[in-house]
Protein backbone atom coordinates (compact mmCIF):
# COMPACT_ATOMS: atom_id res chain seq x y z
CA UNK A 1 0.00 0.00 0.00
CA UNK A 2 2.67 2.22 1.04
CA UNK A 3 4.53 2.28 -2.75
CA UNK A 4 1.00 2.89 -4.45
CA UNK A 5 0.67 6.13 -2.35
CA UNK A 6 3.99 6.77 -3.45
CA UNK A 7 3.14 6.22 -6.60
CA UNK A 8 -0.30 8.34 -6.48
CA UNK A 9 2.13 11.44 -4.67
CA UNK A 10 4.61 11.38 -7.48
CA UNK A 11 1.65 11.36 -10.07
CA UNK A 12 -0.04 14.48 -8.16
CA UNK A 13 3.34 16.35 -8.14
CA UNK A 14 4.12 15.77 -11.68
CA UNK A 15 0.93 16.72 -12.22
CA UNK A 16 0.87 20.03 -10.73
CA UNK A 17 4.85 20.48 -11.39
CA UNK A 18 4.07 23.81 -13.74
CA UNK A 19 1.76 25.45 -11.00
CA UNK A 20 4.50 24.71 -8.11
CA UNK A 21 6.31 27.95 -6.72
CA UNK A 22 9.45 27.99 -5.57
CA UNK A 23 9.92 28.15 -1.46
CA UNK A 24 12.56 30.98 -1.63
CA UNK A 25 9.69 33.30 -1.92
CA UNK A 26 10.13 32.82 1.39
CA UNK A 27 13.62 33.58 2.37
CA UNK A 28 13.74 36.68 4.41
CA UNK A 29 10.30 35.82 6.48
CA UNK A 30 12.22 32.12 6.81
CA UNK A 31 15.46 33.25 7.89
CA UNK A 32 17.63 31.39 10.44
CA UNK A 33 15.03 28.93 10.10
CA UNK A 34 14.97 27.74 6.35
CA UNK A 35 17.80 27.80 4.69
CA UNK A 36 18.07 29.21 1.09
CA UNK A 37 18.95 25.99 -0.61
CA UNK A 38 16.26 24.34 1.77
CA UNK A 39 13.46 26.71 0.30
CA UNK A 40 15.12 27.07 -2.75
CA UNK A 41 14.27 22.85 -3.20
CA UNK A 42 10.98 22.86 -1.62
CA UNK A 43 7.67 24.38 -3.18
CA UNK A 44 4.24 25.22 -2.85
CA UNK A 45 0.96 24.99 -5.01
CA UNK A 46 -1.98 26.65 -4.93
CA UNK A 47 -5.05 24.35 -4.80
CA UNK A 48 -9.07 25.08 -4.94
CA UNK A 49 -9.65 21.55 -2.45
CA UNK A 50 -6.63 19.54 -1.37
CA UNK A 51 -5.89 16.11 -2.61
CA UNK A 52 -5.57 12.64 -0.90
CA UNK A 53 -5.33 9.39 -2.06
CA UNK A 54 -8.54 8.01 -1.29
CA UNK A 55 -7.98 4.24 -1.52
CA UNK A 56 -10.05 1.90 -0.35
CA UNK A 57 -6.75 -0.01 1.60
CA UNK A 58 -6.45 3.31 3.26
CA UNK A 59 -9.85 3.67 5.01
CA UNK A 60 -9.63 -0.45 5.92
CA UNK A 61 -7.20 0.16 7.83
CA UNK A 62 -9.01 3.16 9.91
CA UNK A 63 -7.85 6.24 8.28
CA UNK A 64 -10.93 7.47 6.68
CA UNK A 65 -11.63 10.15 9.12
CA UNK A 66 -8.17 11.26 8.41
CA UNK A 67 -8.96 11.44 4.46
CA UNK A 68 -12.44 13.18 5.29
CA UNK A 69 -10.67 15.88 7.10
CA UNK A 70 -11.01 18.87 6.26
CA UNK A 71 -7.72 20.77 5.99
CA UNK A 72 -6.38 24.08 4.65
CA UNK A 73 -2.73 22.24 3.58
CA UNK A 74 -0.65 19.01 2.55
CA UNK A 75 2.53 17.94 2.01
CA UNK A 76 3.67 15.04 -0.40
CA UNK A 77 7.53 14.95 -0.53
CA UNK A 78 9.38 18.51 -1.33
CA UNK A 79 5.58 20.07 -2.18
CA UNK A 80 2.85 21.02 -0.10
CA UNK A 81 -0.38 21.87 -1.72
CA UNK A 82 -2.66 25.11 0.05
CA UNK A 83 -6.05 26.32 -0.19
CA UNK A 84 -5.98 30.15 -1.65
CA UNK A 85 -7.77 31.52 1.85
CA UNK A 86 -4.65 30.53 3.52
CA UNK A 87 -2.52 30.98 0.68
CA UNK A 88 -0.80 34.22 2.20
CA UNK A 89 -0.42 33.11 5.85
CA UNK A 90 3.26 32.46 6.67
CA UNK A 91 2.28 29.80 9.70
CA UNK A 92 0.77 27.53 7.67
CA UNK A 93 3.60 27.69 5.23
CA UNK A 94 6.32 27.01 8.04
CA UNK A 95 4.43 24.54 9.39
CA UNK A 96 4.42 22.45 5.59
CA UNK A 97 7.81 23.77 5.33
CA UNK A 98 8.42 21.39 8.59
CA UNK A 99 6.80 18.33 7.09
CA UNK A 100 8.91 18.73 3.79
CA UNK A 101 12.05 18.62 6.47
CA UNK A 102 10.60 15.14 7.96
CA UNK A 103 9.94 13.63 4.20
CA UNK A 104 13.21 14.36 3.60
CA UNK A 105 15.02 12.90 6.55
CA UNK A 106 12.76 10.11 6.88
CA UNK A 107 12.67 9.27 3.12
CA UNK A 108 9.24 9.02 1.49
CA UNK A 109 8.38 5.23 2.70
CA UNK A 110 9.87 6.07 6.21
CA UNK A 111 7.58 9.11 6.92
CA UNK A 112 4.16 7.67 5.35
CA UNK A 113 4.73 4.57 7.48
CA UNK A 114 5.31 6.86 10.46
CA UNK A 115 2.62 9.06 9.94
CA UNK A 116 -0.03 6.93 9.35
CA UNK A 117 0.69 4.47 12.18
CA UNK A 118 1.23 7.56 14.63
CA UNK A 119 -2.86 9.16 12.92
CA UNK A 120 -4.07 5.28 13.88
CA UNK A 121 -2.90 5.25 16.89
CA UNK A 122 -3.15 8.80 18.69
CA UNK A 123 -5.21 10.59 16.14
CA UNK A 124 -4.27 13.49 14.12
CA UNK A 125 -3.59 16.30 16.67
CA UNK A 126 -1.80 13.77 18.59
CA UNK A 127 0.77 12.27 16.01
CA UNK A 128 4.17 13.29 16.80
CA UNK A 129 5.14 14.63 13.31
CA UNK A 130 2.15 16.97 14.12
CA UNK A 131 3.13 17.87 17.33
CA UNK A 132 6.61 18.60 16.17
CA UNK A 133 5.02 20.72 13.19
CA UNK A 134 2.62 22.25 15.34
CA UNK A 135 5.43 23.31 17.86
CA UNK A 136 7.37 24.93 15.38
CA UNK A 137 4.97 27.04 13.78
CA UNK A 138 3.40 27.89 17.13
CA UNK A 139 7.31 29.21 18.08
CA UNK A 140 7.84 30.79 14.35
CA UNK A 141 4.33 33.07 15.07
CA UNK A 142 5.57 34.36 18.26
CA UNK A 143 8.74 35.38 17.03
CA UNK A 144 11.13 32.70 18.63
CA UNK A 145 14.39 32.27 18.63
CA UNK A 146 15.76 30.91 15.33
CA UNK A 147 16.02 27.39 14.89
CA UNK A 148 17.54 25.60 11.76
CA UNK A 149 14.37 23.52 11.55
CA UNK A 150 15.96 20.96 9.07
CA UNK A 151 18.77 20.58 11.20
CA UNK A 152 16.87 19.84 14.05
CA UNK A 153 14.58 17.74 12.04
CA UNK A 154 17.15 15.68 10.71
CA UNK A 155 18.75 14.99 14.70
CA UNK A 156 15.75 13.97 16.40
CA UNK A 157 13.79 12.29 14.33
Amino acid sequence: MLNQIEEWIDSTNDRFSNQRQSCALFADNFAGFYFEEFLSNSYFVIVDSILKPDFPELRQVGLGEFLDKEVQGITYKNTYYVVPSVAQNLRLHFHELVHVAQWKSLGAIGFLRRYISEVQSVGYRGAPLEKIAYAFDHHFSLGGQKVDVPSYIENQI
